[in-house]
C-alpha cells in the first residue's frame, strides 16, 4: 500500500456497465472500500447494492448525507454523448468537499468544464479523470523511452484510433444520445487528445476536418464518424489523429474491435504502442527493433490501473497539481475537442485551442 495505509471511503455514482467495473475496481483494490453506490434508476442502484453488498441510494444528495466520511465519490453516469450527466453531481460532491473521480469527458460542455475545474481549485480538492488509456505497461515504456532520451527531441506523431468495422456491419443511428453530429467527437476523442498530450505536452494549434460515410447519409445518421485532426504541440512537434467509429477497418497493427495504434517519432528513436494494453515496440537507426509484450490483452485491464493511481495519490496526498490525469488534463482534452470542431465548422481553420487555468501550486510545500 501506499505511505498512507488507510483506506479510502467510496462511494459510485452511475451503475451502468461502467460504473459497475469502476465498482468492481473498488472492491479489489487495496487502498479503496466501496461503502456504496447510488444512481436515479433504482432498479441499476438495488442490482448494484446487491451484487457488491453496499447499501444503493437513488440521489446522491442522499448518499453524502449518510455517509459524511466518505473520501471519494467516483461518477460514472452517462447521458448524451456519453458526458451530459457528470457536470451537477461532479459540482454537488466539491460541494461537500469531497474528492472525485468522474468518467470521461469530464463534462459535455466546454464551459462546464471550465467552471468544474475551478470549483474543484477553490475547494481544494481532488478531481480525477478516468483518462485511462495511458495507464498501461506499453505507456509505462514509453514514458521510460522519452525520459532516458530514447527518443529525443520529438518529431511527430500518429495515433489512429476508434473502431474497426465496415458498412456491411453498420448497425443502425441508434438511440437520442447518439443520433447527434458531435456524438462520437466528444464522448471519444478524449481519449486521444489524453494520450497525445500526455507524451507530448500540450496542444497549440489544431486543424480538423469531420465527415461521414454514405451509410450513414443514407440511413438519415446525424453522427460525424470520421474526425481527421493535425495539430502543432508547445515542443514544436507534430501530430495526426484519425478516429473512426466502424466505418472502416484500420488495417496493420490492429486485431480488435477496437483499433489502437500510437507511433512517436524523434531524433533518437521511434515507438509505437499497438492496441493500448498489448505491446510497445521501438526502433534506433540500424538496430534491430525491439519488441515490449505486456502479455495483456484485455483493454478493461487498463481501469484498475488507472483508479489505483488515484486513489494512491489521494491516499499519498500529493500535491494537487501533481496528480495524475487531473481535472485540468481532462480539461485540455475537452478544449481540443471544441477546438477541432470550430475548425471543422469553419472549413478546416486553424484554431488556438483555449489557454488553461495556470497551475499555482502549493507555497506552504516549497
Amino acid at each position: 500500500m501506499g505511505e498512507n495505509s488507510k483506506k479510502l471511503n467510496v462511494g459510485v455514482v452511475g451503475m451502468g456497465g461502467i460504473g459497475n467495473l469502476h465498482a468492481t475496481c473498488h472492491t479489489n483494490d487495496e487502498l479503496s472500500n466501496l461503502v456504496a453506490v447510488c444512481d436515479i434508476i433504482k432498479e441499476k442502484a438495488d442490482a448494484a447494492a446487491e451484487k457488491f453488498n453496499v447499501p444503493a441510494f437513488y440521489s446522491l444528495k442522499e448518499m453524502l448525507s449518510a455517509y459524511p466520511e466518505l473520501d471519494i465519490v467516483d461518477i460514472a453516469t452517462s447521458g448524451y454523448d456519453n458526458g451530459s450527466m457528470h457536470f451537477e453531481p461532479a459540482m454537488q460532491a466539491i460541494d461537500a468537499g469531497r474528492n472525485v473521480l468522474v468518467e470521461k469527458p469530464i463534462c459535455h460542455e466546454v464551459t462546464d468544464a471550465r467552471e468544474l475545474v475551478a470549483y474543484a481549485a477553490k475547494k481544494d480538492v481532488y478531481l480525477g479523470c478516468n483518462l485511462n488509456h495511458y495507464f498501461s505497461a506499453p505507456a509505462d515504456k514509453l514514458f521510460e523511452y522519452i525520459k532516458n532520451g530514447g527518443i529525443g527531441e520529438q518529431i511527430n506523431s500518429i495515433h489512429k484510433v476508434g473502431f474497426n468495422g465496415s458498412s456491411a456491419l453498420y448497425g443502425g443511428s441508434g438511440g437520442a444520445k447518439w443520433n447527434r453530429p458531435y456524438s462520437h467527437t466528444k464522448a471519444f476523442l478524449t481519449h486521444p487528445f489524453s494520450v497525445m498530450r500526455a507524451f507530448q505536452g500540450d496542444v497549440t494549434h489544431i486543424q480538423a476536418f469531420m465527415d461521414k460515410p454514405g451509410v450513414r447519409k443514407s440511413n438519415e445518421d446525424l453522427m460525424l464518424s470520421i474526425q481527421s485532426v493535425h495539430m502543432r504541440f508547445q515542443n514544436g512537434s507534430v501530430g495526426y489523429l484519425l478516429s473512426q467509429r466502424g466505418d472502416a477497418h484500420f488495417g496493420m497493427g490492429c486485431t480488435s474491435s477496437l483499433a489502437w495504434t500510437y507511433e512517436l517519432a524523434g531524433t533518437k528513436g521511434t515507438a509505437c504502442i499497438e492496441n493500448c494494453v498489448e505491446k510497445l515496440t521501438y526502433w534506433q537507426t540500424n538496430e534491430e527493433a525491439v519488441v515490449h509484450d505486456s502479455g495483456v490483452s484485455d483493454f478493461n485491464a487498463t481501469f484498475p490501473m488507472r483508479i489505483h493511481a488515484y486513489l494512491e495519490d489521494v491516499s499519498n496526498e500529493v500535491p494537487k497539481e501533481y496528480l495524475r490525469a487531473s481535472g485540468r488534463d481532462a480539461l485540455a482534452t475537452i478544449e481540443y475537442i471544441f477546438a477541432a470542431i470550430e475548425s471543422y465548422e469553419n472549413g478546416g481553420a486553424l484554431v488556438r485551442p483555449h489557454a488553461l487555468p495556470p497551475v499555482y501550486g502549493d507555497v506552504s510545500r516549497v
